[in-house]
């Protein structure tokens, strides 16, 4: 058997493996629905029924982007839920996704390394807790972390053979991303920045960059004009400001009496704290906006929207040790990739760095490390490659004296 059919079998066994996994835990256990899935659930029914978008409202808003309620939606609808329980359904479909993505990262790591580390990034992504218990979740994670994968992987097919259909699609996938979590629209700079940095041509990458920037425009132009004809405002992304306010409030301490909040929107009273706590209490909040938030971030795995009886998917081992053994081999992955950072790698270490300096500016919540694992976890397979490659390499020559 040659190896190209060794390396299908074992990639296919792989996504058995991941679909096990992803049907068996939706079928052992009772799913529970947090607030944001019961806000998500009442949203598309109200938009299904009344054509209303609004996220916890019954008047028109811009609180969500509209990536995720209309997915749900087109599901709701294909289910037929005023007779069906639409539910189900849409964790299925994730269950779909979430195998997806799984060869997505074989599929990247592979390009930034070889079939060893595209096989490895799927095995692990296959039986990492979060990425199962995520598919019970009616959130946004799944779905955003199949474009955020699709996104990169265009991405790279862009840096290493430039084409306009490319960079059309990286931006569209860019954009489907944004919609479903908009916190991801800085990558269409911070990509392109990487890029001129390492290649020096700038016509070359302002092209490219134009290209992407029609692509993410197209997808997010239908979101605006809705927003400026039903709301009469300009909205890029969303208008929910809470994220941010919960975030000036240092360890969670929502009782800690900083400002006045009587009267004043969300956004006036986050930069009342922000201004007036890093003036009087300057050292708790540089501690909250560093090595507080990212303790919160990735301290703990993301359970996912909770489920009963716990669901263990490797047995024996608790899932933070899983998700430490993947995260503190990434961080030091990261720092090697850096060291020779004019290579393909050090765009996934870009992500991950951009996208954490982002969310240190928000709540931090372990359920937001969820999106940046994958990238974790290819930078250990890559570097992992390339480790087992060189202390090879020092095998064979430490060998062939030997016999010589």
């Amino acid at each position: 058997m040659n190896r190209s059919k060794i390396i299908l079998m074992a990639l296919i066994a792989i996504l058995l493996l991941a679909a096990y996994l992803r049907v068996d835990f939706l079928r052992s256990v009772a799913h529970e629905m947090p607030h944001d899935s019961i806000n998500y659930d009442l949203m598309v029914r109200q938009l299904l029924e009344q054509g209303v978008y609004a996220y916890n409202d019954t008047s028109p808003n811009a609180q969500v982007t509209p990536g995720y309620p209309l997915f749900m939606a087109a599901i709701y609808w294909l289910a037929v839920y005023q007779l069906n329980d639409p539910l189900p359904w849409i964790r299925m479909a994730q269950v779909v996704l979430s195998l997806l993505s799984v060869w997505l990262m074989y599929s990247i790591a592979r390009q930034l390394s070889n079939a060893a580390g595209g096989l490895a990034a799927a095995f692990l992504a296959a039986i990492y807790p979060p990425f199962v218990w995520a598919n019970g979740a009616i959130l946004t994670e799944v779905l955003g972390i199949f474009l955020l994968l699709s996104h990169i992987w265009a991405q790279i097919r862009v840096f290493r053979t430039p084409t306009v259909s490319m960079a059309l699609a990286s931006g569209i996938l860019l954009g489907l991303t944004v919609l479903v979590r908009p916190e991801y629209l800085p990558l269409i700079a911070v990509n392109y920045l990487f890029y001129w940095l390492w290649k020096k041509n700038t016509r070359e990458v302002l092209k490219l960059f134009a290209l992407s920037l029609i692509g993410l425009v197209l997808v997010l132009m239908p979101w605006w004009i809705r927003n400026a004809v039903t709301l009469d405002e300009w909205v890029i992304t969303a208008t929910q400001a809470n994220p941010f306010k919960a975030g000036t409030y240092p360890y969670k301490n929502y009782d800690d009496g900083l400002v006045d909040e009587a009267g004043k929107t969300e956004m006036e009273v986050a930069w009342e704290r922000l201004k007036t706590g890093f003036s009087t209490q300057p050292w708790l909040f540089v501690k909250w906006y560093t090595a507080g938030k990212l303790q919160y971030l990735y301290e703990h795995v993301y359970y996912g929207g909770g489920h009963e009886p716990f669901y263990n998917v490797i047995p024996g081992v608790h899932p933070d040790r899983v998700h430490h053994a993947l995260l503190f081999p990434g961080v030091l992955a990261a720092v090697a990739i850096l060291l020779r950072w004019r290579q393909m790698p050090t765009l996934l270490v870009v992500i991950i760095a951009a996208m954490t300096l982002i969310r240190l500016g928000f709540v931090p919540e372990y359920r937001y490390n969820v999106m940046t694992m994958p990238l974790i976890i290819m930078i250990d397979c890559i570097v992992g490659v390339k480790a087992w490659q060189w202390l090879s390499a020092k095998r064979r020559l430490h060998m062939s004296k030997i016999e010589g």
